[in-house]
């Protein structure tokens, strides 16, 4: 109901401007001035466009030059209001919905053509023996060389029961082979992982806000709950959030009925909504601590907001994207749609966590930070004190680890990926995922395996030494210098060759993770992932300390 009142609303401004002269001028002389800059340009961008279809020499394709200078023009909005023309409508719903109709497996791009990465378990991937790495040479003998991530993924979709076959290259393999699949209806999971971390702390990782998102949550916590847990680890990281009502609705699982969660404040008024928890809750009392990233935007800033705003749990990570906007989908003529920005949200403290100003752009046209000096001062349920503008600042800030330039080359160039799989060909089996290491034997195995490799990379220094070169030629010294240039380009060439060595440590790690996953699927590569995350283990000595739980907590 909502979205039909906006859209109403919408056409009744745009009819407003093509509305009878006397009628026109009870209006102020600011909102006439206004309309008549709608219908002058709007006149100019019709001519502009006649002139083009009618006499421009190579001709022009309508649909791809209109839906252009649609992109253009709502560029200079913010990055969230887009135009969806009815061939992307299938790719919104599956952000929205979480379901598609498919093969169920996620695929990348390399050398031309388009591969399986990592087939979900159970799904038609799987149960047709397809495996990371193998290269798909045709869909229904439709040749896939040169076709994008997109093309062969659009390809790969379609309605649940239909049947597909691939054409499929394999490593080890003689000559190419056909596999035949029938698509089945995929959901995409918002918890991708949950489990016991130790005896008496549970993990969820939670990805999306699509529909089902609290449903998911709540099976998660009640599974845990009966092995034992009484401390929670509730992993937002890198989660872009979703559906506004389904953060809300999470919020309600630890809180009481009754709660303001977020407001909702737009240009006209049925874009202002408060919503509040309206359901008994299913834990008020087990110690929580959310863990947040750079990555962590929107649904999930209102959940982790709700919580720290009514001290209901401990936040651990990095300050959070500062996504403070709401959109709605709004349908436009022939099947099409657009998603626009209606409001800004503020959480339970009453502040708005939106860190850019898209009304107030620099010359390059990029949304300037909101300064700290603007930001607002706000406090909690219990007096701590909170500031808007930017995100949401962790109590404890951790700063996520960095990954050397090396391990960098070996994750973009495929290399732990492919060694993984000539692992997997040669292992019928891995011991229990906690129990699994890259050992001195295995990670010599790898080093012999990277020999013929290319894992070049530039180190920043390398960067900025050719840059300096450059600028030696200008300034006409570089003959000088020139000796004392190659020997640093020397010395950084053999520090790189030893790089295999000097992060052994980082790269097994990778590398487990990536072995595991042939194994034990999605979940096995995210709890290979938490035995060596500092964040995680932070948050766990956090929930086993309740004095120090506490302090976060007091104002």
């Amino acid at each position: 109901m909502k979205k039909t009142a906006g859209l109403f609303f919408a056409t009744g401004v745009l009819l407003a401007g093509l509305l009878p002269l006397p009628v026109r001028a009870q209006q102020t002389e600011a909102s006439g001035n206004k309309e008549f800059e709608i219908l002058k340009n709007l006149e100019i961008f019709s001519s502009v466009y006649k002139n083009v279809e009618y006499v421009y020499v190579d001709g022009a394709n309508p649909g791809k030059m209109i839906k252009a200078a649609l992109d253009a023009m709502l560029r200079t909005l913010d990055p969230y209001t887009v135009y969806i023309p009815e061939a992307e409508i299938e790719d919104f719903r599956i952000m929205t919905e979480g379901e598609y109709g498919g093969i169920g497996s996620t695929i990348h791009y390399r050398d031309g053509w388009v591969y399986i990465t990592d087939p979900y378990e159970g799904f038609p991937a799987d149960k047709a023996g397809l495996k990371p790495g193998d290269k798909i040479l045709a869909v229904n003998g439709e040749s896939t060389q040169g076709k994008n991530v997109s093309d062969v993924s659009a390809m790969l979709k379609g309605q649940a029961g239909t049947k597909i076959s691939l054409t499929i290259e394999r490593k080890g393999n003689s000559k190419p082979f056909d596999v035949s699949l029938t698509r089945q209806a995929i959901r995409i999971k918002n918890v991708t992982y949950s489990g016991m971390l130790r005896d008496s702390v549970g993990y969820i990782r939670q990805d999306g806000f699509t529909q089902g998102a609290t449903q998911e949550v709540k099976d998660a916590f009640l599974a845990l709950k009966a092995q034992g847990m009484k401390y929670l680890v509730y992993d937002l990281r890198y989660n872009g959030g979703g559906l506004l009502n389904e953060a809300v609705d999470i919020v309600n699982l630890f809180c009481r009925s009754g709660l303001e969660v977020v407001s909702t404040k737009g240009k006209i008024d049925n874009r202002d909504n408060t919503y509040y928890t309206t359901k008994a809750p299913l834990d008020l009392e087990i110690p929580i601590v959310f863990l947040t990233s750079r990555g962590t935007a929107s649904a999930s800033e209102i959940l982790t907001g709700a919580m720290q705003d009514y001290d209901r749990a401990v936040l651990v990570g990095e300050r959070t994207f500062g996504k403070g906007l709401v959109q709605n989908i709004l349908p436009l003529p022939y099947n099409a749609q657009m998603k626009v920005t209606v409001a800004k949200y503020y959480i339970p403290s009453g502040r708005c966590v939106q860190a850019l100003d898209y009304s107030n752009k620099d010359e390059q046209g990029m949304a300037r930070r909101i300064p700290d000096s603007l930001r607002t001062l706000f406090k909690t349920a219990g007096g701590r004190e909170v500031y808007d503008g930017d995100g949401i600042e962790p109590d404890l800030e951790i700063e996520p680890p960095v990954i050397s330039e090396v391990s960098l080359s070996l994750i973009g160039k495929f290399l732990l990926f492919d060694y993984a799989n000539r692992y997997a060909s040669k292992h019928d089996k891995i011991s229990s995922i906690r129990d699994f290491q890259i050992g001195e034997a295995e990670y010599k195995d790898f080093v012999d395996f990277m020999k013929d490799k290319d894992y070049s990379y530039e180190l920043p220094t390398e960067k900025a030494l050719e840059e300096f070169s450059e600028i030696a030629r200008e300034d006409s010294c570089f003959d000088m210098l020139h000796t004392q240039i190659e020997a640093i380009k020397t010395q950084l060439a053999q520090l790189k060759q030893d790089d295999l060595i000097k992060n052994k440590a980082e790269i097994s790690r990778l590398l487990r993770e990536e072995i595991v996953s042939r194994y034990y699927y999605q979940a096995g590569r995210a709890e290979a992932e938490l035995q060596d995350d500092a964040t995680v283990n932070e948050a766990v000595e956090i929930l086993l300390n309740p004095e120090r739980y506490k302090a976060f907590l007091k104002k």
